[in-house]
């Protein structure tokens, strides 16, 4: 069984108690569940609205090189550049 990853900064409540039906938060702001494909787009549909000011970076099992992707969402210092194929951070 392969997992997603949430990462919530300065986001609403709302987001998180959101978030608590399908997935446990070990470290606050980080959230860990097996998640469906069709619950995990629509869960990052919701976090990408709420979120207008607050940032959230996901990372979920797919069949690619890595074995995952990556979706960030707000401003943050850290970008996702994907080069041939590989996803990697960039700082700006």
């Amino acid at each position: 069984m392969a997992f997603t990853v949430i990462g919530l900064e300065a986001v609403p409540l709302s987001v998180r108690g959101t978030l608590s039906r399908w997935m446990l938060e070990p470290v606050e702001g980080t959230f860990v569940g097996p998640l469906p494909a069709l619950v995990r787009d629509e869960v990052w549909a919701m976090i990408c609205m709420a979120a207008t000011e607050g940032r959230a970076f996901m990372v979920w099992p797919s069949d690619n090189e890595q074995g995952f992707r990556m979706a960030a969402h707000g401003e943050a210092r850290r970008v996702i550049r994907d080069f041939d194929g590989i996803s990697l951070i960039d700082f700006i």
